[in-house]
């Protein structure tokens, strides 16, 4: 087996896809690898370039992999597509990563650590419990709209519900009302565990130095500096905060038409992005509250 400069991986869940390109770019070997056999392959492998695309096990292998003394470079699929060939397949796939890998103007993902991971899923988890809550408050609130119970829309308004349904409870059917006191105990159960997390997070975010920091800033609370050192790459990268501000999607330059993007670690997740941008925006909401509060003040308004 020749010696191969870069080896494009093409990641699954069991079968895995490994294709050798030497330095002129010629094939050098192509192999089909389980799970369990890849590390044991590439330790047996002289130092290269590892390269995959970057999906949701990427960090794993992207840690794990350099203890066989290779390099690692993780590319965004969407960099990926345009050096797929015809008939679509994990071979054509792991030849297409090796070929991205090659390119001098590459942009790669920046591999996460573990704790980064972690610090994601009680982002997500958080989130999904709070999309649930929405839920069961909107689908409560639907249903009781129709036997004349209506209450205003938000969380802090359940207390109405509740009360509003013990004071009609005589004129309403007891099945209604069972079945709105289920909606209201999952409620108070994911309400529970949503301020659970959010404790988790207030203590995370008093570990690191980074988010320490970060909410020193007028504004920043522990997790809008929770989800920047999480989601975001390290802030050595940006030069300016207007480059901060294009890479998140609230410049009004678009990133690739500016020359420093071509530092940066590719597109933000549309979860992260939507979470992120989210909290930003409500932070400039919050600082031009508090300007025009100020200037009504200082005015006599």
């Amino acid at each position: 087996m020749k010696e191969a400069s870069i080896i494009g991986l093409d990641l699954a869940k069991r079968s895995f896809q490994a294709h050798g390109a030497l330095a002129d770019g010629r094939v050098a070997f192509r192999k089909k690898l389980t799970r369990e056999k890849v590390l044991g392959f590439l330790a047996e492998q002289p130092r290269c370039v590892v390269a995959m695309e970057a999906c949701g096990s990427a960090h794993h292998w992207g840690r794990a992999i350099p203890d066989a003394g290779h390099e690692v470079r993780s590319i965004p699929p969407a960099n990926v597509k345009p050096f797929v060939k015809r008939q679509k397949n994990d071979a054509a796939d792991a030849e297409a990563i090796a070929e991205a890998a090659s390119r001098p103007t590459m942009r790669f993902v920046a591999v996460k650590t573990e704790e980064q991971q972690a610090r994601a899923m009680l982002f997500r988890t958080r989130d999904l419990l709070v999309r649930q809550r929405t839920q069961l408050i909107n689908a409560l609130r639907g249903q009781l709209s129709e036997h004349g119970v209506v209450a205003p829309q938000g969380p802090a308004n359940v207390a109405i519900l509740a009360q509003a349904i013990d004071d009609m409870t005589p004129s309403l059917p007891l099945l209604v009302v069972e079945l709105a006191r289920l909606h209201l105990d999952q409620i108070d159960g994911l309400s529970e565990k949503v301020a659970g997390l959010e404790k988790a997070i207030a203590c995370e975010a008093k570990r690191g130095a980074t988010t320490r920091r970060l909410q020193t800033m007028p504004g920043v609370g522990p997790i809008t500096a929770m989800a920047i050192e999480t989601f975001a790459p390290p802030m050595e990268v940006f030069r300016r905060g207007r480059d901060f501000a294009a890479w998140l999607g609230l410049g009004l330059v678009l990133c690739n038409t500016r020359p420093a993007a071509s530092r940066f670690s590719g597109k933000l997740p549309k979860w992260a992005a939507r979470y992120s941008s989210a909290l930003i925006l409500i932070i400039g909401a919050m600082v031009i509250v508090s300007w025009a509060c100020r200037k009504g003040v200082q005015e006599g308004t």
